[in-house]
Order: C-alpha cells, then structure tokens, then sequence
C-alpha cells in the first residue's frame, strides 16, 4: 500500500511538469540589409504562433504593453529616426475601454542605420507582450543583437 501511495505521487507530479510548460509563442529573428556603404536597414521580424497576438509601438496608457525597441549606443553606427512597423490591425477591447492594434502571425519592424565603420554589431532589446483570446503573459523582454558587415 505504502509502495502504490510513493508511486501515484511520484506520477502525479510527473503529468504536472510535463503539463506545466511555459509559452514562448513569439520567436524573433533579425537580418540586415546594406542600401548602400554607409546605410542600412535592420529588419526585426516576430512570427507568431497561430492565435497569439502583439501589441503595436503606438499604445495608449491604461492599455495592453506596447513593443518597445530599446538599442543599446555605439561608436560603431547612428540610428536614423525610430523603428517603423506595419499599419497594424485594430479592435475594439472591452477589457481597456478602446480600440487596441496588434498584430499576428508575423510582423516585420524595420530600422535605419548609419554606419561609421565597416562593420557592427547592433545590440539591444525588445519589450513586447503577447495574448490570445484567453489570456496575456507577462510582459517579456529579450536581448537581440544583428551583425552589419
């Protein structure tokens, strides 16, 4: 008897942790383009599981997270103006009281560079929050870095 109790507890908490996954239902990937010797584009690309969802740069307060790109300073290049993103889709949310834009699937932010040398390595980070139609995780933050030769 005692052996079946050991066994059944030990199972139990086997189903709970292969159950307890955590969601990372964001993947991000980065690429450069050279436009010419001193100008480039970084595109910064999330894909997003099917159902999932990313909130837009251009949040209002009192809503969901925002993305945020937040590049770290170099010697080695100027960035030229703020990340551009695609025209996102919009919905009214009844949790937040307006209209909130998103987007799934993927998303591909871009951001112009200028190099003052050769080659760099941007670096940085990402804050974004990623929801469904049942639930928000916590806001995430990644680091990225692309390398510009």
């Amino acid at each position: 008897m005692r052996f079946s109790m050991i066994f059944m507890l030990v199972f139990m908490g086997f189903i709970n942790t292969t159950t307890a996954q955590i969601e990372k239902p964001v993947v991000w990937s980065y690429s450069a383009k050279k436009l010419d010797k001193e100008n480039v584009t970084l595109f910064i690309r999330a894909n997003l599981e099917k159902g999932w969802h990313i909130y837009s740069q251009k949040g209002k307060i009192g809503g969901p997270t925002p993305t945020k790109f937040l590049f770290t300073p170099s010697k080695d290049h100027l960035l030229l103006g703020v990340t551009q993103e695609p025209k996102p889709m919009t919905k009214f949310e009844k949790v937040y009281g307006f209209n909130v834009s998103f987007y799934e699937n993927e998303v591909i932010f871009q951001q112009k560079i200028k190099l003052k040398t050769n080659q760099t390595t941007v670096r940085g980070k990402i804050e974004f929050m990623a929801c469904n139609d049942f639930q928000c995780l916590p806001p995430d933050e990644i680091d990225f870095k692309i390398l510009v030769k």
